[in-house]
């Protein structure tokens, strides 16, 4: 790849916890959260912002010329799941689901969607992870099948 490669392409990455089972809480997605943010430094992912909620994630992500969205979601999920399941920061067995969202962002939008992913805590107060997830996927215009949602 040439040296003189350059984009900035901000993502929205979510995923959830295996059934969106909530079983992070706070100690957990503190020591996640963190684990995230060092784990994607070392592999040269830039992570804007991060919230670990007790049954999804958020995250935005710039998206490095040399990855894919696909090659990110693998090493950041496989890597987190290996390492809460070794040290048992989730008592039982933990696993994240299968499937994930992700959505692009301008860089007008920017501002908006950090303080978004800020406000996580405040916003579930009033609306599920499910509810939340729909309506991603309907302001997206994306071909939603809920049967087969292993996000």
């Amino acid at each position: 790849m040439s040296l003189h490669s350059y984009s900035k392409i901000w993502i929205h990455l979510i995923w959830s916890t295996q059934s969106k089972e909530k079983i992070i809480d706070k100690n957990a997605a503190a020591k996640i959260q963190k684990l995230i943010l060092n784990y994607c430094k070392s592999k040269s992912i830039y992570i804007k912002i991060i919230f670990v909620n007790p049954d999804h994630v958020h995250c935005l992500i710039d998206l490095p010329t040399n990855m894919s969205i696909e090659d990110i979601v693998k090493l950041i999920k496989g890597a987190s799941s290996h390492w809460i399941n070794k040290e048992r920061i989730i008592e039982a067995k933990f696993s994240w689901a299968r499937g994930y969202g992700v959505f692009s962002v301008s860089q007008s939008n920017l501002d908006r969607v950090i303080k978004y992913i800020e406000n996580q805590e405040e916003h579930h107060k009033v609306k599920s992870f499910s509810e939340e997830y729909q309506s991603f996927i309907e302001k997206y215009g994306i071909k939603y099948i809920p049967e087969a949602d292993n996000t």
